[in-house]
Formats: structure tokens, sequence, C-alpha cells
């Protein structure tokens, strides 16, 4: 799960980003799907040559395929780590679609898709020029379930056979028996059930190959070895200043997703977003060739932009999927009662919620708990149709058959961080309308680490209180059964099913869809899922935010998929 604020959205986060996916020479392929906005940038064929400069707030951490949640992580770790597959690199929705990386396809799953099996490509190498074999996609699993590298995604842990239990080759010489290698080209994955998304897992940094001799264990993130086509030749601060250069034995022949274009990569982090979109907006000298992965244009600095064609022309619009929403805990009263949820979820007034978020341009109105793109399998829905102001007469009537004629107060909680999803000013803007909902709502407002705390605890959990989700994959599995399946409550650490819901149609179903090998079938069957969940207003779908970024005048070939909605630095040049 990733975690993005609409202002400085970290392409990485607290639950965060995956595998990258290519674009043509000449310009970026899909830029007419009309949910993406990648453009050519600077004119002229793209060439290689020449040294790209990341501009980055959040610093590069834990540089180790291991740690790392996802594989985006601002794009940069795509550049070094290669992984069995990752996304399509195509601009918007068709950059949403699992392609093989490593691997020679997306995998053959046995009947039941308990059983994964992967080929390896030929001619695949390090930087060092030894070849890369299945063995060391296994021992670069192996490690990431070691306490001492711990911070990668847990889907591993949870979905291998012995996974839960296993601590990692530095404790356990035997390896993961579930993890079997027959030969250097293949790997097979036994899972203690059906996954029909293991391809999109696949994407994920722990499938990274890393050779036993050369692991340095927690050492390792200062220069782990490359089987993408730049290697690390300097890394400062842990990962504050990461300078890449090309790995001499990359083979574009091996990858069809990474155009590599220029010779050094120079990213630097810890800076201050106003810093980084100044810098962009000049392009003086090496900010020229600049572009950053991680901060957005704020509302004030968009509507300047917005007045200058040439700058304007020079924003990248990203969609990623994301959802912030109004959540429930129906333990706690009076939400244990379904019309007073129903009540509020009429009185939400979106229009000023998306003013809030920072306008039209960085936000989009949501009623579905699905973000709206194809292959999470969005179905529009609006249980509670209450246009874009809200409806305060449905919702107090709805009180009034509730026992609430003379309206209710209630407690909403949020973070205090004005660059958090969960913001004062959104906070304030539904206290406003739910007023006129004869709802008087009093806000607690709390520091980000003490909010989190609060709102993941199932024993400490408020009634009311502001949340977000975002995808691990495209997907409505990782969106959708971490929030509503009953057999992911967590009492004694983060929960992220606040309103308990444990429904056992709703387990069964979403143990059905995993079942599917088919992904546009598995899609269509999430998105009926959401439809139905939605009836038990568990939650209010707020919007799903938009991410606007300056890029320098001498970038090509602007690439921004819907699987990040972040511009993916394998495909710009600066030549």
């Amino acid at each position: 799960m990733r975690h993005l604020s609409p202002r400085t959205a970290s392409a990485v986060a607290a639950g965060l980003v995956l595998a990258l996916g290519a674009a043509a020479c000449a310009g970026p392929k899909g830029s007419d799907s009309g949910s993406g906005s990648g453009s050519g940038g600077a004119a002229g064929k793209p060439a290689k040559g020449g040294t790209l400069t990341v501009l980055n707030s959040q610093p590069q951490e834990d540089f180790d395929p291991a740690r790392l949640y996802t594989s985006g992580g601002g794009n940069v770790p795509s550049l070094v780590f290669r992984t069995l597959t990752t996304r399509n690199r195509e601009d918007g929705a068709a950059g949403a679609k699992v392609v093989p990386d490593l691997a020679t396809d997306l995998g053959t799953p046995s009947k039941n898709a308990t059983v994964w099996t992967y080929t390896l490509k030929d001619g695949l190498k390090y930087e060092d020029g030894t070849a890369i074999t299945s063995a060391d996609i296994k021992y670069g699993i192996e490690r990431s379930f070691a306490a001492e590298l711990s911070g990668g995604a847990p889907y591993l842990r949870d979905w291998l056979i012995g996974g839960a239990d296993y601590q990692g080759p530095y404790k356990d010489k035997k390896g993961l028996a579930s993890i079997e290698v027959p030969d250097a080209k293949t790997i097979v994955f036994h899972l203690n059930k059906p996954e029909g998304e293991f391809p999109y897992l696949a994407t994920q940094t722990q499938t990274t190959p890393v050779p036993k001799a050369k692991d340095t264990g927690t050492k390792y993130e200062e220069h782990p070895v490359s089987s993408g086509p730049y290697k690390v030749v300097k890394n400062e601060n842990d990962g504050e200043r990461l300078t890449l250069e090309r790995n001499a034995y990359w083979s574009a022949a091996t990858d069809e997703e990474r155009k590599a274009y220029p010779d050094t990569i120079d990213v630097r982090s810890g800076l201050d977003s106003s810093v980084i979109n100044q810098r962009l907006s000049s392009s003086q000298g090496a900010d020229a060739a600049a572009v950053t992965t991680d901060t957005n244009l704020g509302p004030a600095e968009l509507a300047k932009v917005t007045g200058d064609k040439k700058l304007a022309a020079r924003v990248g619009t990203g969609h990623f999927g994301y959802t912030n929403y109004i959540a429930f805990n129906p333990k706690v009263k009076p939400f244990d009662n379904p019309k007073v949820r129903q009540a509020i979820s009429y009185a939400v007034d979106r229009s000023s919620v998306i003013n809030a978020a920072g306008g039209s341009a960085l936000a989009e109105p949501a009623t579905t708990y699905l973000p709206n793109q194809k292959s999470f399998g969005y179905t529009p829905y609006d249980h509670f149709p209450a246009g874009a102001t809200g409806d305060a007469a449905k919702a107090k009537q709805l009180l009034k058959d509730a026992g609430y004629a003379d309206g209710l107060t209630v407690t909403l909680t949020h973070s205090n961080d004005k660059d958090f999803e969960t913001s004062p000013e959104i906070a304030t803007a539904l206290q406003d309308a739910l007023k006129k909902a004869g709802i008087t709502v009093k806000l607690q407002g709390l520091e980000v680490n003490d909010y989190k705390d609060k709102t993941r605890s199932a024993t400490k959990e408020p009634g009311f209180f502001l949340a977000h989700w975002g995808a691990d994959w495209p997907s409505g599995g990782p969106f959708l059964a971490p929030i509503f399946d009953g057999r992911q409550i967590v009492k004694d650490g983060a929960n992220f099913n606040s309103g308990f819901l444990n429904d056992a149609s709703v387990n069964k179903e979403i143990d059905e869809i995993n079942k599917l090998t088919d992904l546009s079938a598995a899609a269509k069957r999430w998105g009926a899922l959401d439809q139905k969940i939605g009836e038990q207003a568990l939650t209010v779908p707020l919007f799903h935010p938009v991410y606007k970024r300056l890029y320098g005048s001498a970038v090509k070939n602007i690439v921004i998929s819907d699987w990040t909605g972040v511009l993916d630095i394998s495909q710009v040049a600066v030549k």
C-alpha cells in the first residue's frame, strides 16, 4: 500500500511504487489514451548521452531491493534493479499492464494458480559480466525475509508456503523450500493459496537477483550489484545523493522496457518542494535537463504555471490508483447505525473538498472506492447521490429515521500535516458541509505519527476519521482485500480494515477472484465487489488525487503511466 501527499507525493511510501513500463524512441506510445499526459518534451528525436538530474524532496533511502516496499521508489531503483516482471512503459492506461522483464513471459500457473513457473531470458548479466541465474533470484527473495532487511512488501511472506515462519538466509541456511530452482534459468514458486495476480507481485523489487557471494547484508545498499542499465557509483547520506552510470553489461536486446538514454543519472534529494519547482521552472544550466519524480505543483504554483504557455507545456499530468475517503468504525456510536453513515454520505460537499485539496486540477471527485481506472475494474456507481454540493435535506431525513431528529455531534479525526492527505483544510470543508445537515463536527487534529497510531489500531480507532489508500499494483485486489477482507483484521498490529467488515460472502468472492489468471476477467469482478461493498456505507469516497509536475526544458520523451502517475525516468532523454 502506498501513501502519497497531493503536494509532495513520494513515489514510494508507507505502503507503495512498482516496476516501470516503455515508450517509443520518437515519443511516448499511447499518448492519446486520455488518462495520462505524456508529451514529447523538448523538440528533436531522443538520443543517447548527457546527464539527467533528478530533483526530489524525499531521499532514496534503503537502496536495497530487499528493503524497498515496491520497485518504483521515484522510478530510480528500476534503473538498477530488474525484476521477473515489470510494468509496460507506456503513457496513460496502457502503462497499467504487467509485462515480462527478466522472465520470458508473465509466468505459467498451475491449474489452481498455486504454483507459478518462470523461465529467464538468455544473455542476462550483472554489472561485472557474470550471468544472472534463477538461484540469484531465489536468494534475493530469501534475504528479504531477514529482520535486518525489513521494509519490503509483505506479500511473499504471506503467499509462499512456509513464508510466515522463515527468518532469512542469515539464520536459516536451508532456504525456502517453496521456491525451487531446478536449473539456472527456471524458478518455481509454491503458494499456500491461489493467487492469479502473481505476475503483478513479480514486479516487486524482492524478485531482483542478488548474487550470494556479493551480499554484504545491511551495507549492500551502498553498492548493490546492478542487473539494470545503470550501476551505483556513489551513494551519499543514505540515498540523499545518488550517482548512476551505465552498466556496460546491460543489453537492450534483453530489455524492451528501459530506454537508458542518458549516460549519467544524478539524483539529488532532501530539497524543499518550492526550491525544486523554482529550479525546474527556471531551467538554468544543468536544471534544463532535470526532472522530479516526487514533487507536485501546489495550487498557487500551478496557477502561475498555467498562465505561462511555455511553462504549461512542461507540465506532466499523472493519475495513480489512489483514493481519499472518510472511514467509519461501526463499533463506535452513532456510526453503528447505517442510517447515520448514509446521512453523512449524502451531506458531503465534494466541491468544497476538492477545493480544499487544491482544486479540480489536483483532485477528481470520487463516489467509488476503487480508482476510476479500467485496470482496477472501475465500475461507476453512486449509492448516495447528492450532486457536487451534497444533499442536506436527504441527510436530515436519514438522521431523523435514525433517531436524531435534532441532529447530533460527532468528532472527526484528521492529521495536522497540511501536506498529508487528511489535512485540516479537508476536515474543515467537511465540518462546514455537515453543519448544513444538522451534524456538528468537532475536529481532532493529530500529528502524523499519532494519527497513524490511532487510526491503524483496532483498539484505539476513532469512529469517524479521514483516510487514504494507494495501490501496490493496478488491480482491485490490493485495494479491496486489505480494507474489506475480514480475515485481514489485525487486532495487535497495523489494521486497515477500519470498518471491521467480516462478511463471509465478501471473503469468498475475494478468494474466487484470486483464483483467476485472466486479469481482465478479475478486474470486472473486483469492480462488482466494490459496488456491493459500497452499499454498506463503511466509507465515503471523496477524491482521487491528480499529479502535476514540471520537467526541464531540455527533457525529451515524457512518459507517465497510470501505474505510478509519475514521470518514468527510464524513458527520458536529454540529448
